[in-house]
């Protein structure tokens, strides 16, 4: 995948960090699924379509509560970890590779569509009229998101520094707890229902840090085996040298949910 705002242009693939989004990407901490739910979303027989779902970790953590899932994503070695995991844990979910702009189904197939963490990558005039139309009336559209906090954790910031020193490029840096976007082509489908952002603190040992970083954007997507080798060694031992064995790391969460217009 190639996107000129993203990363000055720089190729990435998440199919390439799927065994580590597999096995360390798997940490929303239960306030997250509770905030979906108090919305009413996600549960109890609804039929919901997880668009980006990775390795499927909405969709499963969330299996429990009831609803009827469908996970795509763009990546065909995510989607088959998600089939893995799923099978292993005896859930009934379909899973299919497609980017985000194919995905098809008749109208007024789903109660929800959610798009967990990969909002930036979706052509949004193109999935602002299709989701809206694959939607049953008055239904919604979750925009996710959870992301450290650099400028208040100094674990955050000293793995950024390491990213940026072997991909100087990667513009995934610098968060703060801000609402997370809503493109405008949504606005034309879609009334903005409810927005919050809370914090939350997300307990790490190190190599469970050290992975969750290597999966992220800027280092296991998008850097050369040469280069990942080197950061690999430098990230572990600044955590070795910064970090005890289990440690928090701060973050936030920020949730958008979108409805579909009445007169559509």
């Amino acid at each position: 995948m190639q996107i000129n705002d993203i990363d000055k242009g720089k190729e990435f693939d998440w199919g390439k960090t799927s065994e580590d989004y597999a096995r360390y990407r798997d940490i929303y901490p239960q306030e997250f699924y509770d905030h979906i739910l108090a919305l009413g979303l996600c549960k109890d027989g609804q039929k919901v379509l997880d668009i980006g779902t990775g390795t499927g970790v909405l969709p499963r953590n969330m299996y429990r509560y009831g609803a009827v899932w469908t996970g795509t994503d763009i990546a065909e070695n995510q989607i088959e970890q998600a089939k893995k995991l799923a099978a292993e844990a005896g859930m009934d979910i379909s899973f299919f590779t497609s980017g985000a702009e194919d995905v098809s189904f008749p109208d007024g197939t789903f109660d929800v569509i959610t798009a967990c963490q990969c909002i930036w990558y979706l052509d949004h005039e193109k999935t602002s009229e299709s989701f809206s139309r694959m939607l049953k009336k008055s239904g919604r559209f979750l925009i996710l998101y959870m992301g450290w906090l650099p400028g208040e954790d100094a674990i955050a910031a000293k793995s950024e520094e390491l990213i940026l020193k072997y991909n100087p490029g990667w513009s995934g840096g610098g968060d703060t707890v801000h609402p997370v976007w809503v493109p405008d082509p949504y606005l034309k489908n879609f009334d903005i229902r409810s927005r919050e952002e809370f914090r939350v603190d997300i307990t790490f040992s190190r190599a469970a840090w050290h992975g969750r970083m290597r999966a992220c954007r800027g280092v296991g997507a998008s850097m050369s085996p040469e280069t990942l080798e080197i950061w690999n060694r430098e990230h572990m031992e600044m955590l070795e040298s910064s970090a005890a064995e289990s440690f928090i790391v701060k973050h936030y969460v920020s949730i958008a949910e979108l409805e579909v217009k009445k007169e559509h």
